[in-house]
């Protein structure tokens, strides 16, 4: 999307007519060099307000914050504040994070409020492309192609209030007609607004095309898919399944490929973005005269101190991460009824190991999966040679690196940037899947769950379990030579991966145990990729999930307590002496800041 319509870029970050409503200040005071409506009044303006909208969507802007605050992968806040990862680095780099990762976070933290104001400085940039479509009378935009650009900024309005929403739970909704000029710029947060996003997604659904001529720009299926996410959010179960059915028996991509299930790896490979997996994927272009902003910034600190990065150690996976990819007969370690045991025992790893220790990779049964999601000592990572596992970390006590986010090393040049114009090769190409097929998939096979059709459920997760076990070709092997990992790979594998699909489990152990399958399934094919914090929420209780009221903080705080005994002396410093709340911590607190601004409007969230 950014190189198909680079040239507007400029106009587009412009044409800014009315800007967030985090600061009242902002809506006071038109911005220096902008555009007026009259002035953008014709196709060339309303092609500029869209791209400007769309380039909101990888959280980055130069305007507001950090790019790590208000990533769209929201690798801090569905990721380290999820049993997925660490914050990792040292105790002293971004301390603001640490609260969040620990879940002593209040109202008054910095990234909270970043979060908030680039989100709703997004909507308001969907918001002016439609105010500006009606204003166009010169013929230049017809009626269909005003109705499609209007379509698709509600589609991102939708995306940028879900952000919002999945956070906050209870957030002003701020649509076309509020504006300062209009006196109502003080909105209220009375509620969830899941049907207020509901309705942009099936708006966007029904006039969006099934293909785009260009690849980032939202269609048809998208919309679906997206709608079904917010119904998936609201617990409206049997109103998400035939719209994911639909999606898995005809859904295309924007650029009408047939979704389906590729190699695993492609998915975090910036040379196989968009491809048949990607149901809507965030853009992201380097080497385009942007001095790297347009790419992945948001996990610019994300990279270890491996051979071609040297900054920062963060966003460092967990030991309960990497225990839960354990198998026994190719299956995750779940009970009968439905509890889980992989944290019952630690997976060998290097912790405390210096770099001239020797080290042996377990040889204990494994799901292939891991290995693309978790850098570990002596296995191949990528094409940049064995990892160095502890030795490659900065602080925060853990053996695991991060590996989705890393490009390779043969394809540096061309995917690869300076990130912000500080991070050598840290800005990179990878897009980022806010959707990708696997999730619907899933999504299908936990409603079936709730509506009892436990045989099918069965088999959506085994479409995804047999992507790998299907495919040994898809696992990671062994480097031809360790010493020079860019002339390729072996035959042999790189650890003992074994993997295989249900077998009638979820009808003999009943619902509760399909439920815990589904949700380990997406626990293993998702992680470190932003949704843990979220699905956990959602499935608890709280807000009507079903899996009970204190889900998710016995998860977590069994998740601190595996990190206390299985990275000793202490375990992780930043979670000693912390526990998750249940009744307070699924949604974060409103930011303070936001509530002086709205004068009274905006009400805190519970017990905080």
């Amino acid at each position: 999307m950014k190189n198909s319509y680079i040239k507007f870029i400029a106009l587009g970050l412009l044409g800014v007519i009315t800007v967030t409503y985090s600061c009242k200040k902002l809506l006071t005071t038109p911005p220096v060099g902008s555009l007026s409506a009259a002035t953008l009044a014709n196709k060339a303006g309303v092609d500029g307000l869209l791209i400007g909208a769309y380039s909101m969507l990888d959280g980055y802007t130069n305007t507001y914050g950090t790019s790590w605050e208000s990533s769209i992968d929201n690798w801090v806040y569905g990721g380290i504040a999820s049993d997925d990862a660490y914050k990792g680095s040292n105790t002293t780099d971004q301390p603001v994070a640490a609260p969040i990762e620990n879940h002593s976070v209040d109202a008054s933290n910095e990234f909270l409020n970043e979060k908030w104001t680039v989100c709703y400085n997004s909507i308001q940039r969907a918001n002016d492309v439609i105010r500006e479509v009606p204003l166009v009378t010169d013929g230049s935009v017809s009626t269909a192609y005003g109705q499609e650009v209007i379509a698709e900024a509600r589609f991102l309005r939708g995306i940028y209030h879900f952000e919002l929403a999945k956070m906050f739970r209870n957030v002003p909704y701020v649509d076309e007609t509020v504006t300062y000029a209009a006196g109502n710029f003080n909105v209220g947060n009375p509620g969830p607004i899941w049907d207020k996003i509901e309705a942009d997604f099936a708006f966007a659904m029904t006039i969006l095309p099934k293909t785009q001529s260009q690849v980032g720009r939202a269609n048809y299926y998208a919309a679906e898919a997206l709608l079904a996410k917010a119904y998936m959010f609201d617990h409206k179960y049997s109103t998400a399944l035939p719209l994911l059915t639909d999606l898995i028996n005809n859904g295309v991509t924007s650029s009408g490929a047939k979704y389906a299930l590729g190699p695993y790896e492609d998915n975090f490979n910036a040379v196989k973005r968009n491809s048949p997996e990607g149901v809507f994927q965030v853009q992201m272009t380097v080497n385009d005269g942007s001095g790297g902003n347009n790419g992945a910034l948001g996990d610019d600190l994300n990279f270890p101190a491996g051979t071609y990065t040297g900054c920062c150690g963060f966003y460092q996976p967990s030991i309960s991460l990497a225990n839960a990819f354990q198998t026994q007969n190719g299956l995750p370690l779940i009970n009968a009824d439905g509890s889980y045991h992989y944290n019952d025992n630690a997976l060998k790893n290097d912790h405390n190991l210096g770099a001239s220790d020797a080290f042996t990779p377990s040889t204990a049964p494994i799901d292939p999966r891991l290995d693309w999601t978790v850098g570990r000592r002596g296995i191949p990572y990528l094409d940049w040679g064995l990892c160095g596992g502890e030795q490659w970390s900065r602080g925060d006590i853990t053996p695991y690196n991060p590996i989705k986010n890393i490009f390779f090393h043969a394809n540096q040049a061309a995917t690869t940037d300076n990130a912000g114009g500080w991070a050598s090769n840290q800005g990179s190409a990878i897009n980022y899947n806010y959707v990708r097929f696997a999730d619907v998939i899933l999504w299908r096979a936990e409603c079936e769950v709730e509506a009892g059709s436990l045989a099918a459920a069965e088999a959506d997760v085994n479409l995804v379990r047999n992507r790998m076990a299907a495919h040994q070709e898809y696992w990671v092997h062994n480097y031809l030579d360790n010493a020079n990992p860019g002339n390729g790979y072996a035959t042999t594998l790189a650890a003992n991966y074994v993997i295989a699909p249900y077998n009638g489990q979820f009808a003999a152990n009943g619902q509760a145990f399909a439920r815990s399958a589904v949700y380990m399934e997406r626990q293993l094919e998702l992680g470190m990729e932003g949704h843990r914090f979220f699905d956990l929420q959602r499935y608890d209780g709280r807000f009507g999930g079903p899996a009970g009221n204190g889900f998710m903080a016995g998860i977590l705080n069994n998740h601190i307590t595996t990190n206390i005994a299985f990275l000793a002396p202490g375990g992780n410093p930043v979670l000693q002496g912390h526990t998750f709340t249940a009744g307070k911590n699924e949604i974060y607190p409103i930011p303070i800041q936001q509530i002086d601004i709205e004068n009274g409007a905006l009400k805190q969230n519970t017990n905080y």
